[in-house]
């Protein structure tokens, strides 16, 4: 196999001179903020990851080819592109083959990390099984992908629009460790607890790295979810986002919004009615993570 990948020069560096890699995700610029805090925030989350002493990898597909870092100018197009495609796992295929700009999800993001040879990956938080989907069979490809794809995730858990206990029981089902930094409890996105125990608490990134290091070492293949809490004082109230996130979701039931078009509708939607604190919010938990997957990255190295 010989998959179609070009490495940013600043990548290329790090791979020839065994440095610590993050991968960083796309849809995060493409879907997930409004422009220009979408650019703004993936060049901030870069410099974190180099100030911790690792090399940032923001991945998606442009012209045929899975871009492994982004140069600024990339960047920009990504920002300012409304067409770009939102890739899962299903869509990768088809950005290639049509040259189309393509964002890269948390499931693409881990296959297009595992290709390149990176083992620990950023994001905000991961898609989870939605809200109804006992009816709706609406569960994302991110679980899937984690229980196939050796790849650590490091996030402020699952998104809060999601049915928490759903996912984690989804997680437990298919053999995906789910540890927690700073706290026993799984973390939620825009608050920093779901009132819902994480698999294991290791705080310390040495341990995070020789548990990855055991689970891989054992032939036991698929990621592993790293669960890091929003810092208190970014964080919103349970209850207020809650309120908000039924009411957006009841708002995109009305209107007919299904598929993967409901994460973008209710992420805006949530800024909207909490008045741009969940977009401050969603900045913070990203930028925190950043630092915990650097960490991690290193910590791999040693391991």
């Amino acid at each position: 196999m010989n998959p179609p990948l070009i490495f940013a020069p600043e990548v290329a560096r790090a791979r020839e001179q065994g440095r610590p890699i993050v991968a960083l995700e796309s849809t995060i610029i493409s879907h997930g903020m409004p422009y220009p805090q979408n650019v703004q925030t993936a060049r901030e989350v870069e410099a974190i990851v180099r100030a911790e002493g690792a090399v940032p990898a923001t991945i998606a597909v442009m012209g045929g080819k899975i871009r492994i870092g982004l140069s600024d100018e990339e960047l920009e197009l990504l920002g300012q592109s409304p067409d770009a495609l939102k890739l899962s796992r299903r869509d990768l295929p088809f950005a290639l083959v049509s040259g189309r700009v393509g964002a890269t999800t948390v499931a693409a993001t881990m296959i297009c990390a595992q290709l390149a040879g990176i083992q620990v990956f950023v994001t905000g938080g991961i898609g989870g099984v939605h809200r109804g989907a006992e009816t709706s069979f609406d569960i994302s490809a991110d679980l899937q992908e984690l229980a196939r794809t050796s790849v650590a995730v490091v996030c402020a858990g699952a998104k809060s629009i999601l049915d928490l206990p759903l996912t984690l029981e989804y997680l437990e089902t298919h053999g995906v460790p789910v540890l927690s930094i700073g706290q026993d409890n799984f973390a939620a996105f825009y608050t920093p607890d779901s009132g819902l125990k994480a698999d294991f608490r290791l705080d310390d990134p040495a341990e995070q790295a020789r548990f990855l290091r055991a689970k891989w070492g054992l032939g036991l293949a698929g990621g592993v979810v790293i669960s890091n809490p929003v810092p208190a004082d970014e964080a919103m109230p349970r209850e207020e986002i809650e309120r908000i996130t039924t009411q957006a979701l009841q708002e995109a039931e009305a209107q007919g919004i299904q598929g993967k078009a409901v994460t973008p509708y209710l992420l805006a939607r949530i800024k909207a009615l909490s008045e741009g604190r969940s977009l401050a919010t969603n900045i913070a938990l990203v930028r925190h993570n950043a630092r915990a997957g650097a960490r991690l990255a290193l910590a791999l190295l040693r391991a």
